[in-house]
């Protein structure tokens, strides 16, 4: 009982944290960004509010790549500090490799499998291989023999004919 009022109050807590955070990010933009007048201005007061909203525009572009570039280069430091925390703890982790999964092992992860299993093997169509002639297997002993000499050599070229 007392871990369903605390779960309770967690998530209202995190009901009123997000409405806290959209609140707060609607009087930024509000602030920073006040909603434009564009009735009863002339055309070149347009182009005039224009030209500084591109200015605007480049100055937020240039601190959002600043921002990413220098996201990306704290995620590269935490990802060399964890490497150097793991060789220096001694534990190295192996490369992971590939494995094969079959066609159960793919149909058991889903909610579906338990309802209907596939038998991939059942439904392929079956071939009978036919049996390869096979030349009987002499004594090489006497194969040698015959093929000794001229005559051998005359029957090897006259078969390559």
């Amino acid at each position: 009982m007392l871990q369903s009022k605390l779960l309770k109050k967690a998530a209202s807590m995190l009901v009123a944290e997000s409405e806290a955070k959209k609140q707060e990010k609607e009087r930024v933009v509000n602030e920073s960004f006040p909603p434009l007048k564009l009735s009863g201005l002339s055309v070149q007061e347009l182009q005039d509010l224009c030209r500084e909203l591109h200015r605007k525009i480049d100055v937020v572009d240039e601190a959002r790549y600043d921002m990413e570039v220098k996201v990306a280069k704290n995620e590269k430091e935490i990802e060399a500090l964890n490497h150097k925390i793991i060789e220096l703890k001694g534990v190295k982790r192996p490369n992971l490799k590939r494995v094969k999964k079959t066609a159960d092992d793919m149909m058991s992860h889903t909610d579906t499998s338990k309802l209907m299993k596939a038998d991939f093997k059942a439904n392929l169509k079956t071939v009978k291989k036919e049996e390869e002639k096979r030349e009987e297997v002499t004594d090489w002993r006497k194969n040698v023999e015959a093929m000794s000499g001229m005559e051998g050599r005359k029957k090897l070229f006259d078969a390559g004919q």
